[in-house]
């Protein structure tokens, strides 16, 4: 298939992209790395006047770590941040959620600030955000604002951006202390959307006992879903989480519906699995940080 006819507009900078914005409104879209957009074109399912292209604005396309988080501009290429070695060391659940994002190639071209745009409830980095509790930077003609992850989704493939604004960067706050994570997640096939992913923080005092556990979700309901375990922990020995319990608890609270690929109770079991095993794993990776 073939997409609709179109205006082309490649701004230089980011005033002219919001401009562009601002003057098109609903009959423009943005194009970054286009890895939802262009099948969406092809198919027919959207049909925007103008693509406003801002693959000139190079100087969004970066990762900038400090040690309070990770800065993403809105060109930085998923691979880009996959590869970022002091991203990778600040907050190891990045590249481990990343890595699961579709394929090489797309990874190569999309765009992970994209990818919160485009809102995908089977989108990793939806809940990685979640679960960091991370925000994005809106631009627009009439200035900017930030919004936290809470009110950036609004439901499945909506998000909180309206017509005249540019996505221009996502920040992604470091857990604090001694906390250890992990992405897991079960699809049919290599690179298929995930039936359930689940991404865990747990974080340990300096006595190896689990004082904090979460996880977040994705293809389990219409947004990120962000699961806190402190009652199961405080039902528990800190010194020995019972996670079957934790998974059960999140089965509990999840909503997930039936679809063509899984039942709503068969994502649940998934649920309930997954997220016993990859708290276990974001243990061991908690009590082993120097």
């Amino acid at each position: 298939m073939k997409p609709p006819p179109v205006s082309h507009h490649g701004p230089e900078t980011i005033d002219e992209a919001v401009g562009l914005l601002a003057e098109h409104g609903e009959q423009a879209k943005v194009l970054a790395g286009g890895q939802s957009l262009v099948p969406l074109l092809n198919m027919r399912l959207t049909a925007p006047a103008h693509l406003v292209d801002i693959n000139r604005l190079g100087g969004l396309a970066y990762v900038r770590t400090t040690p309070e988080g990770v800065r993403v501009g809105a060109l930085a290429r998923h691979t880009t941040l996959e590869r970022d070695q002091p991203a990778h060391a600040a907050i190891p659940l990045l590249r481990q959620a990343v890595k699961h994002v579709a394929h090489p190639t797309i990874r190569n071209r999309g765009t992970t600030v994209g990818s919160l745009v485009h809102a995908d409830p089977s989108g990793e980095m939806t809940a990685v955000l979640a679960l960091l509790g991370g925000r994005v930077t809106l631009r627009s003609v009439r200035g900017e604002r930030t919004v936290d992850w809470t009110k950036f989704f609004l439901g499945p493939l909506e998000s909180c951006v309206v017509p005249d604004e540019l996505a221009v960067e996502a920040y992604f706050p470091a857990p604090g202390g001694r906390t250890g994570s992990d992405w897991t997640e079960m699809s049919r096939r290599n690179g298929d959307y995930a039936l359930c992913g689940v991404g865990t923080l747990v974080t340990v005092d300096d006595r190896d006992r689990v004082v904090g556990a979460k996880a977040a979700y994705i293809s389990m309901g219409p947004v990120p879903e962000v699961v806190d375990f402190a009652p199961v922990l405080e039902a528990g020995r800190p010194d020995r989480p019972d996670w079957e319990a934790a998974g059960a608890y999140a089965a509990e609270r999840l909503t997930p519906d039936d679809d063509i690929h899984a039942t709503a109770e068969y994502r649940r079991q998934l649920a309930r699995v997954l997220t016993a095993r990859s708290l276990k794993a974001a243990l061991e990776r908690a009590v082993v940080i120097p």
